[in-house]
Formats: structure tokens, C-alpha cells, sequence
């Protein structure tokens, strides 16, 4: 981005068409233009946030805000707003709000997108941006009586603090039972608590035995990710990082994620054998993640340990094992590199291709076993059929993506509608279920699986068949990666939990001068209060649990 003030940025005439009529569309209210990689980015004034967000989001489509990157230049901040459509993510626009150092303040984007709303309060948090008429302006990531925001410029990080404990209130009203008989109280939920899947904080209030209000009281894991990837260099230190957002096993597609936007960034190209090796492996990984998910799902909806949940990690540790005879690893992978793969198929590749397809041959098998203790299981079905319902159009609001998006009927997967890899080339159907209960996104991840087989069976038959003197598994990358001075660029993936994206703002040096991370748990997590509110404590375990939360990518 350029450190240029916003008034000598150059104008739209030359840009094209499908800028330009975003410019005729936005009029005045874009008082400059940016070019990003990937998308155009149009300057608005701190005042006109909403008015420009509600204009692209019902006169041009731009119904999926994406992600909210905040960042800090000498003599201004910055807000950009990532835009896209559902229909096709490769349609895209950032709206770049730059706000006084002296006084930053911007109007928020809330009121137009709700999802806004936690991607605001994590700028502010960190940044140290306010946000106009936000419904809920407070610290997300760092406890309340911290003093000064890390990512800020003039940030002390010797500073002492002190992070008192205070005792939790009900933010409806005091505790009690009303003359009209209406009875509220407090109920917290973890962060210690096996329910919340990680350290995570759910401050319920209660009417009676009905949830009135919930809210996740997130941070308790997090571990500066985005300042420690500033503080690595693009080509060797960052890689190792993205396994750590998912330990669920879905580390290798968090890794494709920082693969695509440095390659992006850096305009380093892929083998294509290296291609078929990164989409089995990823497939793998989100096998992985997702026989977890619905493992633990029975475990918290039904307290079936000793069947569904013992059944499920004796399949992980086959795929587990695929995966360890192929990165070295069981769960921090580190396989992929910029360009390609860090190595080829373990040697003998027949061995390696024997085991994978006995893994496949047996998993249609498995996987019925799994529909009848999961799907079949009359417990299971009262807990999750039309309890946790996320409408479609709520679903978009927030910006939620993968399983639960998909599990409201939203056919949004960026394997098919911004492809990378080698998805275009393959055989294979996004999944969709439209009733949008817990069950529905139970039946997603069921089903992705077995889409997940048939992807990985393909790339099995195309590397035992792909020309020995032909499996260039890394190409040709610089040892420094030094991208242009003020290159921007937001690029994503689908992985496990849904669109995985990185925000990445180079500044000609070998590291990055921004590094955001848009986890899509710390977006589904945010709808949790639109799908648990009225609904009973029971049905609240089950609705969280059916958005498969990982810690590591909300907190980072």
C-alpha cells in the first residue's frame, strides 16, 4: 500500500472495466484508488464506511465480507475491508478506510455486516482503531485492563500489566426472579470445560432452563501468530507455523494457505506433479480434521466414547500413518514449501500407494458404520435435528464458510469456485445439506469425506502413472524472497473449517510488513448466539459442537 496520504493516490481512469464501474458505482464516496493483487481497492473516507459497504453489498453483490485487516503506517491507520460474493469468490474488492493518527477513528461496518463485528473489535483490541456505532466496541483477544495495542507502532513491550480478576455479570440484568416470574442467571461455561473445545469462555445467561443470551469470551489461547509470521522470513521461518492454527490434523490445508498468498505475493509457479502431491496430502489432512470433529461430536451430544469416538481415532491412526510415511510427521506436518513440496512419495512408492488404497478400499465401509452410530442414532437425531438452526442468509452475514455454511445451504467451497491445486482437473461434488440444523453439518462432514476418497484416489492413480523423469516436486524459488515495496495481497483456501485466508502487506524487505490471518472458526463462532439464543443448555453443547471450533485459527 502506498505511504502516500490518500489525495495523491492515482485515479480510476485507466483501471478496468470492472473497476472502473465500481468507481461509477461508488462516485465521490472513494476519494482514491489502491491496486491490490487479486483485487482493486477503493479509498473511502472514515465517515462513509457504512454507506459504501451497504452500496456494494446490495447494488454489486458483495455479500460476503471476507475479512477485516487493521495495520498502522507512520502518520495514519488503515482499515481494509475484504470483499467478495458467494456466488464467485474471485470477485473481488477491498475498501481501504485510512483514519488520523492523532484521532483514529472510522465509522464501523457492523451495522451493514455482522460478522464486522468481531473483526472490528480484534482491530481495536490489537490496532487500536475505534469504530463508530459499533454495537460492542471491547478488547476480544486481551483481557479488558490491558494497556496499549501490541500491533500499534509506539506499543511498549516492556510494559508491566496487570489483569485483575473480576467477577462476571449478567450482561441482561442482575440475577433474579422477577415479578412477572421471568428467572435469569449466569451460567459460565469453560474455559476449562471439555464442551468448548479448547480454551474458550461461554458466558450463558439463562431465563429459566432457555438460553436468553450467550456469548464466547475468546483469547485464552492466543499466542501472537501474526507478529511472530512479521517477524520470519517469507521463504524458510513462516512455513512451520500454520500447523499450529489446527491441531485437529487439518494443518496441511493451513499451510497451502501461506503457500498461496507468498507465492502470490512473490509470483513463483507450481509444479504440476508437485500439485497432485499437495491435494492428496491436503485431502488427507482434511480427512483428518473431519473424523475428529464427528468423533467428538458423539462424545458431546451422546457420550459415546467407547464406539463412535474410539472408532473414529482408530481411523485417524491410519490416516495418520499415510501421513507420517509421507511428511515425517504425525500432526505439525511442515510439508509443504514455496514452489512445491518439501519431498517426493516415500520410497518403495508401491509400498506408500498399497497402504493408501487399503486405507480407500475400506473407508466406504467405515464411514457407513459411522452414518449408522451418528446419523442412524435415534439420541443423536432428538439433540441436533432442528435444534441450532442457521438460516441461510444469517449465515452469510456473519461470514461463515465451510461445513457450516454449507450445512445452511450455502454452496460457497474454493476448491471448485477459485480453484488452485490440481481440484479442477479432478472428479468430485461440493456437499451441501439445506435444513441448516446440527445435523445438517453433521451430515457435511460425513459426506466431505467421502468426496475426500475420491479426490485422493484419483491423485493416487495419476502419481503411480506420472513419468519418472517428470515429478519436479519444487520449482525454482530464490533463496531471499524480497516482494516489491507496498504489494498487497489477500488470497485464501478452503480448509477444514472453511476459508482459510492471509492478508499479507510486503514492505521490500524479506519479511512482512502485515500479516493477518482470517481463521473461519473466529467467523462461524461469531454466528454461535444467532443459532443457540432460545434454545435449551443441551442444545447449545450441540450447536457448538457442531461448528467443529478450533482454538489455535480463532485466537492465533
Amino acid at each position: 500500500m502506498s505511504t502516500q496520504p490518500p489525495t495523491e493516490r492515482h485515479d480510476t481512469e485507466d483501471q478496468p472495466d470492472h473497476a472502473t464501474d465500481l468507481a461509477s458505482l461508488l462516485g465521490d464516496r472513494a476519494v482514491g484508488r489502491e491496486e491490490h493483487l487479486n483485487a482493486p481497492g477503493f479509498v473511502v473516507r472514515p465517515d462513509a464506511v457504512q454507506d459504501v459497504l451497504s452500496t456494494l453489498k446490495t447494488e454489486a453483490g458483495y455479500d460476503h465480507l471476507s475479512c477485516v485487516t487493521a495495520q498502522e503506517y507512520e502518520g495514519r491507520y488503515e482499515s481494509i475491508y475484504h470483499l467478495k460474493t458467494y456466488d464467485d469468490p474471485t470477485d473481488e474488492v477491498s475498501v481501504v478506510v485510512p483514519a488520523d493518527t492523532d484521532d483514529p477513528v472510522s465509522e464501523s461496518g457492523a451495522p451493514v455486516f455482522s460478522t464486522a463485528n468481531w473483526h472490528e473489535r480484534e482491530a481495536y483490541d490489537l490496532v487500536g482503531i475505534e469504530y463508530d456505532d459499533h454495537p460492542d466496541l471491547r478488547r476480544i483477544l486481551l483481557p479488558e485492563t490491558w494497556q496499549g495495542h501490541p500491533l500499534s507502532l509506539d506499543y511498549e513491550q516492556d510494559r508491566p500489566q496487570v489483569v485483575t480478576l473480576r467477577e462476571n455479570a449478567n450482561p441482561l440484568e442482575p440475577d433474579t426472579r422477577d415479578e412477572q416470574g421471568t428467572d435469569t442467571m449466569m451460567l459460565n461455561i469453560g474455559p476449562h470445560h471439555p464442551a468448548t473445545h479448547g480454551v474458550m469462555h461461554l458466558e450463558a445467561t439463562l431465563d429459566g432452563e432457555q438460553v436468553a443470551d450467550v456469548d464466547p469470551d475468546i483469547g485464552y489461547i492466543h499466542r501472537c501468530e501474526e507478529q511472530m509470521c512479521q517477524s520470519g522470513t517469507y521463504r524458510h521461518q513462516i512455513m512451520p507455523y500454520p500447523d499450529r492454527w489446527d491441531w485437529g490434523g487439518g494443518g496441511i490445508l493451513n499451510e497451502w494457505a501461506y503457500a498461496r498468498v507468498a507465492e502470490t505475493l512473490a509470483d513463483i509457479d507450481v509444479p504440476e506433479y508437485a500439485q497432485v502431491l499437495r491435494t492428496m496430502s491436503a485431502e488427507l489432512s482434511r480427512i483428518l480434521s473431519h473424523l475428529l470433529a464427528v468423533g467428538a461430536y458423539a462424545l458431546d451430544v451422546a457420550g459415546d466414547f467407547t464406539a463412535t469416538f474410539m472408532y473414529a481415532i482408530t481411523e485417524r491412526e491410519t490416516v495418520q500413518n499415510l501421513l507420517e510415511d509421507l511428511t515425517g510427521q504425525r500432526l505439525m506436518f511442515n510439508y509443504f514449501r514455496l514452489g512445491g513440496v518439501a519431498w517426493d512419495l516415500p520410497e518403495p512408492r508401491e509400498e506408500f500407494f498399497e497402504k493408501t488404497r487399503d486405507f480407500l478400499d475400506d473407508f466406504p465401509r467405515r464411514l457407513a458404520e459411522f452414518h449408522d452410530l451418528l446419523t442412524g442414532n435415534e439420541i443423536i437425531q432428538l439433540r441436533t435435528v432442528d435444534t441450532g438452526v442457521l438460516p441461510p442468509e444469517v449465515a452469510k452475514d456473519y461470514g461463515c464458510t465451510g461445513p457450516v455454511a454449507r450445512g445452511s445451504g450455502v454452496d460457497y467451497d474454493l476448491r471448485r469456485d477459485d480453484p488452485y491445486g490440481y481440484y479442477d482437473d479432478l472428479d468430485w461434488s461440493v456437499v451441501t445439506e439445506s435444513e441448516g440444523d446440527n445435523f445438517a453439518r453433521l451430515q457435511v462432514r460425513l459426506r466431505e469425506m467421502e468426496q475426500s476418497a475420491r479426490i485422493i484416489e484419483q491423485c493416487i492413480g495419476l502419481l503411480e502413472e506420472w513419468p519418472a523423469d517428470d515429478r519436479t516436486v519444487q520449482s525454482n524459488v530464490p533463496r531471499t524472497i524480497k516482494p516489491d515495496d507496498d504489494t498487497e495481497v489477500y488470497t485464501a483456501v478452503e480448509a477444514a473449517k472453511g476459508e482459510l485466508g492471509i492478508y499479507v502487506r510486503a514492505d521490500g524487505t524479506d519479511t512482512p510488513a502485515r500479516f493477518k490471518i482470517r481463521g473461519p472458526s473466529f467467523s462461524n463462532l461469531q454466528a454461535l448466539p444467532e443459532m443457540a439464543e432460545g434454545e435449551y443448555v443441551p442444545d447449545l453443547i450441540a450447536t457448538l459442537g457442531s461448528l467443529d471450533t478450533i482454538m489455535g485459527e480463532v485466537d492465533r
